[in-house]
């Protein structure tokens, strides 16, 4: 048995191995374990059920964007703190960790780029930004986006991904809604092309405002969409809500939405319509 007790002793030497952490995601919709990078190949979309997962303003850059084609503008525009507003934590401190996490200085990246050959004014939210909410530089970026299209003479493409308005900036933060509206008529009147991507989550002042005034609005599947949230309205109208109830699907059947587009196929479908609507001049 001195051979056994040998193998023993080398097999109780061996150290077990350590899974890092990060390796594994549970997905938020059918709760099934997927391994990351299998993900990351399918570009954060569940294998399992087809749920497609939160992703970042970088990531959505890659899909869209031709390679090496993107200038972004206006990237050092911050909050500032005109309401000194505070809850449990003061609002210049939540701007320092949002832009600590996403290495952003707001919750939108935006400059232009080339799509399939076609030079655009993109405009990219990001969710991790304290919720993709809409304060005074949100909305300003997305304003001089809207002027750079009418400059360049050029279209339009906003990734819309928010919570809504930003709280800590009050009436300041509604006033973007009118802002942004007010320019994308004059970039109607010039016959500049806007198109929207709506992806999970996209609601109340960004919905109401840019997200929902593209000349083609196409979403995500599954993505949640609306002003308020199905709860709130469940319990203001005291009724049971219908199935798929503010879906990307449901907005479809009731004809708010033009496309429902997989994050694989989005750049195809936006180029398509970049060339049906838009002739260079």
């Amino acid at each position: 048995m001195a051979w056994f007790n040998k193998i023993a002793k080398g097999i109780q030497q061996q150290k077990p191995k350590e899974i890092p952490d990060g390796l594994w995601l549970k997905c938020e919709s059918c709760q099934e374990i997927i391994y990351r990078k299998e993900l990351e190949k399918k570009l954060w979309v569940c294998p399992n059920c087809g749920f497609h997962i939160k992703i970042d303003a970088s990531r959505y850059l890659q899909i869209l964007s031709d390679e090496n084609s993107f200038q972004e503008k206006d990237a050092l525009l911050r909050s500032t703190d005109p309401l000194n507003f505070s809850d449990s934590k003061s609002y210049p401190e939540r701007v320092k960790e949002a832009v600590k996490k996403t290495g952003l200085n707001s919750a939108l990246l935006s400059g232009t780029c080339t799509i399939s050959g076609i030079r655009v004014s993109l405009a990219i939210m990001d969710f991790r930004f304290i919720g993709g909410s809409m304060g005074s530089v949100v909305g300003e970026k997305v304003a001089r986006a809207i002027e750079r299209a009418i400059e360049l003479k050029i279209p339009l493409l906003i990734v819309c991904a928010s919570g809504g308005a930003r709280m800590q900036e009050g009436i300041l933060s509604l006033m973007q809604m009118a802002k942004t509206s007010a320019l994308l008529s004059i970039l109607s009147e010039k016959k500049l092309p806007y198109l929207t991507i709506l992806t999970n989550p996209t609601t109340a002042g960004v919905m109401a405002s840019y997200a929902s005034l593209g000349d083609v609005i196409i979403a995500e599947p599954k993505a949640l969409l609306g002003f308020a949230g199905p709860r709130v309205i469940k319990q203001t109208i005291g009724k049971e809500l219908p199935e798929n109830f503010q879906t990307s699907e449901f907005f479809r059947e009731h004809g708010f939405i033009d496309i429902i587009a997989e994050r694989k196929n989005l750049k195809v479908v936006v180029s398509q319509l970049l060339k049906y609507l838009y002739l260079p001049k």
